[in-house]
């Protein structure tokens, strides 16, 4: 799960690698091509950037939460598990105990 949960992660980072890298090449040749200057290129790479930025928190934090919200649930399933199996070893030592005094008698060992 923990290998599911870091390659998600990285393809994601990676897909905004990619598209960082061209988003700054279509930028370059647009002020090439004079469409825009360089002034307003940096302008706008710095405002996809920081938007970048914020969705990427914004998934991890939406990450982090749903995380955190699977190990509370394998938590309390583990500790239910737990409890079940400290009935049932309870149950099989009075079963036992049960099983030991009946078949022991007294004066005998």
């Amino acid at each position: 799960m923990i290998d599911t949960i870091k390659k998600t992660l990285l393809a994601g980072v990676g897909a905004a690698l990619v598209t960082a890298d061209k988003v700054q090449a279509s930028l370059e040749e647009y002020v090439r091509q004079g469409k825009v200057s360089a002034e307003d290129a940096r302008a706008m790479a710095e405002k996809i950037a920081h938007q970048g930025r914020k969705e990427f928190d914004d998934a991890s934090a939406r990450l982090h939460e749903a995380f955190n919200s699977v190990i509370a649930k394998l938590d309390v399933k583990s500790q239910e598990r737990i409890k079940e199996l400290e009935a049932r070893i309870a149950a099989l030592e009075a079963k036992g105990a049960k099983h030991t005094t009946h078949t022991t008698r007294p004066g005998k060992s």
